[in-house]
């Protein structure tokens, strides 16, 4: 499928893919505290609704996948579930959170607009299929151990007249390290579903700290860039307004402060180029 292909998703009112405005999901790595996530989450609201970009707020209420034991995890399921619940209401943005297990499904479903599913846990049958029987729509992150073309069984998994995303995160590439393939946006819209680009994740170093993962933040408006012009559905971003200072992946979050100006670069790729994608 080209940029201008007809796979959709709709997440509350928000539409993504069709050769619509890419769809930006931000928010922090983890929810900290209250006041904190729904400023974040206005000011993404003030941004994206001054360059008319479609937003969903994303914040998670537990990091159970942390490089070691003492890792910040967030406020947990039910507290957690709260805020995105407030954010939701007083920001009047839709939300998301990656869930961790079937138990946590029930009470995600209640406050979520979009079930995200963790890179490494993207092939769990009985968590995919329980979260594409909500009715919600699905965000799928493309596991660093899987090609492109392996998306195929994991959709059809979840594809029974759900909407399904897929977010691409980089491939494993040795230790440490990952990379992004960009012939994986095309071939996983040819399985017919929109695709998102997760920017941040795709330039952490799993690890690559020791005891918590580092990253490269300097490339992200390289790697979105590319991305937009090969004619993604979205772009997934991690954003704080001081990464150096946060809990959890602060190596390669992008500082809040930054975001318009790449936003407004990846918006006129969209409008300059995606058109003319064959």
């Amino acid at each position: 499928m080209t940029a201008g292909s007809t796979a959709t998703a709709r997440v509350g009112n928000v539409v993504m893919g069709g050769g619509l405005p890419p769809v930006l999901i931000a928010g922090p790595c983890v929810i900290e505290d209250r006041e904190s996530t729904l400023a974040i989450a206005m000011e993404l609201k003030r941004i994206c609704t001054g360059l008319g970009l479609p937003f969903i707020f994303k914040a998670s209420f537990d990091k159970a996948n942390r490089s070691s034991l003492g890792s910040f995890r967030g406020p947990g399921l039910k507290d957690g579930l709260k805020i995105l619940g407030w954010v939701k209401k007083e920001g009047g943005v839709p939300v998301t959170s990656d869930i961790h297990s079937i138990e946590q499904i029930k009470d995600a479903a209640a406050v979520l607009d979009l079930i995200q599913i963790p890179a490494f846990l993207c092939r769990q049958t009985d968590l995919l299929t329980a979260a594409a029987d909500t009715g919600l729509p699905v965000n799928i992150k493309k596991g660093q151990f899987l090609s492109p073309w392996d998306v195929k069984g994991i959709i059809g998994k979840v594809n029974h007249g759900r909407n399904v995303v897929i977010t691409e995160r980089g491939t494993t590439f040795g230790y440490n390290n990952l990379v992004v393939d960009f012939r994986a946006f095309p071939v996983i819209r040819e399985l017919g579903v929109p695709v998102i680009y997760d920017a941040t994740h795709s330039l952490q170093l799993p690890g690559g700290l020791g005891a918590s993962s580092g990253g490269m933040r300097q490339y992200v408006p390289h790697l979105c860039r590319a991305a937009v012009a090969c004619g993604v559905d979205g772009v997934f971003m991690e954003v704080h307004p001081d990464p150096d200072r946060a809990p959890c992946d602060g190596p390669n979050m992008w500082p809040l402060g930054r975001l318009e100006e790449l936003l407004r670069q990846l918006l006129a790729i969209h409008r300059g180029v995606c058109g003319e994608l064959a």
